[in-house]
């Protein structure tokens, strides 16, 4: 008998910065039925977005299999990149903003891209600061990761 699998993942992700540039950290909680798994990381010399765009790569990373992914982020960078067309457009324009200026980052979101192309992600805007456990539990992880570098 083939057991079935459940490849549903949850993901809330969020980066912090000291300063913009500064130390920074990041931190992605992912929920796997009822297991939970929490990763972080830091640099001593790094932006919000940086960190941002980090946060959602370490949550893709861990993924050993397809999975259908929704990942929920207070930055609004991240989100509409993918939800309202940004990187296709960057691409299109050889990695050119519409102003015609590079696309900052683009290492990260070359990584990003690659990884996001092997499951089924759905990007979800969560309001940052508000009433929302875990997205409030991955910012607190996050400054604690910037901290303890």
């Amino acid at each position: 008998m083939i057991e079935e699998v459940d490849n549903n993942v949850v993901v809330y992700t969020d980066g912090s910065c000291s300063g913009n540039p500064g130390p920074g950290g990041w931190a992605a909680l992912l929920r796997f039925g009822d297991r939970e798994r929490i990763i972080t990381g830091a640099e001593r010399q790094t932006t919000n977005n940086r960190m941002e765009l980090q946060a959602a790569i370490g949550a893709l990373q861990v993924l050993k299999f397809r999975c259908n992914v929704h990942l929920h982020t207070d930055s609004s960078y991240v989100e509409k990149a993918f939800n309202d067309g940004w990187i296709k457009n960057w691409i299109k324009r050889g990695w050119k903003t519409a102003s015609k200026k590079p696309v900052g980052n683009q290492d990260l979101w070359k990584q990003l891209i690659e990884l996001e192309e092997m499951h089924d992600v759905t990007w979800i805007k969560v309001k940052g600061h508000a009433d929302d456990d875990s997205n409030n539990r991955v910012d607190g992880l996050a400054v604690e990761a910037m901290k303890n570098q």
